[in-house]
């Protein structure tokens, strides 16, 4: 299997990493989801988060040059969605001795689906975040992920509706995992 390279993202992966994430959405996450869901969440709660960028904690992930994947995770109280989806926006720093840090927009794209791309990304953001001094991580899974998330230590609570337009709604989980 070809080495999966990881490295900071840019504002210059933007128009890339939202062609991968709707080309995500759409492919790996039928049949979990509806259409209508899908494409509300496409439109909405999934997408790129400019805040992850500037704060140097989003990553892309490459493959043989290729954009396989993209994930990080984030100091800031925002538990998920992209830059413009108002819902679930907090940017207020966490403080890493008694709050856990976020797990943020994981998604890869279909080509690269269980390659190890997602563990790799994941692997990456825990590291970055305990050497940053979180203790805990936490996240909004949607339900595809749960199972990549809990081979890796993460446990699934409590599932909650995230708000879409058009009056739809996603199931997600809360997962938490101590580092």
């Amino acid at each position: 299997m070809a080495s999966i390279q990881i490295r900071a993202a840019t504002e210059d992966d933007i128009p890339a990493l939202s062609t991968l994430i709707e080309r995500s959405v759409r492919e790996l996450q039928t049949g979990w989801y509806t259409p209508e869901q899908i494409e509300a969440a496409v439109h909405s709660v999934f997408g790129v988060d400019t805040q992850l960028i500037a704060d140097g904690t989003y990553y892309v992930a490459k493959i043989d040059g290729q954009l396989a994947g993209c994930g990080g995770w984030s100091k800031r109280g925002t538990l998920c969605g992209t830059s413009h989806f108002e819902h679930f926006r907090n940017d207020v720093l966490l403080d890493p001795a008694r709050e856990p840090a976020r797990i943020r927009a994981f998604f890869t794209h279909p080509e690269f689906a269980r390659k190890g791309v997602g563990t790799a990304l994941l692997k990456h953001c825990e590291q970055a975040a305990q050497q940053a001094g979180f203790k805990s991580l936490e996240m909004a899974a949607t339900l595809p992920g749960v199972s990549l998330y809990e081979a890796n230590g993460y446990q699934a609570l409590e599932a909650f509706h995230v708000p879409l337009p058009g009056d739809q709604t996603i199931q997600v989980r809360r997962m938490v995992k101590r580092l």
